[in-house]
C-alpha cells in the first residue's frame, strides 16, 4: 500500500508545486486545468487556469494536489518527508521554511538524526525526519 498526500490550495497550486519541485530536487509530472479538462464546459471561464490535479514525482514518493472550487475552503493538511541523510533533511526543511514558519527547529531525536516541523509560505504544515536506523 502506498500513502499519497493530497493537499488542496485556493489559486496557488501551480505556484505551491513549481515551490515543492525545486525545494525537494522533484519534479511536476502532471498537470491539468479545469479549462484543460472534460468538465470545462460545465465550469465559469474564470475557473479555467485553476489547477485540477498536478503530481510531483521524486525518487520514492509522490505528491498530489489541486485547487478546490472557489466554495470549499483551503484544506490544511501535513506531510510527512523522509529523506536518508541529515545533511539532506537540513537542505529540505531550510529550502521549505523560505517564507514560511518553524514550529520545531531542526535537531536530534531518539526516533531521528534530524527532525523538524514547519508551515511552508502556503500554510501547509511539514515534517521533516531523517530516522535513525535500529541500533543507530
Amino acid at each position: 500500500m502506498q500513502f499519497i498526500p493530497y493537499l488542496n490550495f485556493d489559486g496557488q497550486c501551480r505556484e505551491a508545486f513549481d515551490f515543492y519541485a525545486a525545494a525537494l530536487n522533484g519534479k511536476v509530472t502532471s498537470r491539468m486545468t479545469f479549462g484543460e479538462s472534460p468538465m470545462a464546459g460545465e465550469l465559469p471561464s474564470e475557473f479555467h487556469g485553476r489547477v485540477m490535479h498536478s503530481q510531483l514525482e521524486r525518487a520514492g514518493g509522490i505528491l498530489m494536489g489541486a485547487d478546490g472550487p472557489p466554495d470549499t475552503p483551503n484544506h490544511k493538511g501535513l506531510v510527512n518527508i523522509t529523506v536518508d541523510t541529515p545533511d539532506e533533511a537540513e537542505r529540505a526543511f531550510k529550502a521549505l521554511a523560505v517564507g514560511g514558519e518553524v514550529g520545531i527547529d531542526m535537531h536530534e531525536t531518539f526516533w531521528a538524526h534530524r527532525f523538524g516541523m514547519l508551515t511552508d509560505r502556503y500554510g501547509k504544515a511539514w515534517m521533516v525526519n531523517c530516522l535513525r536506523t535500529p541500533g543507530g
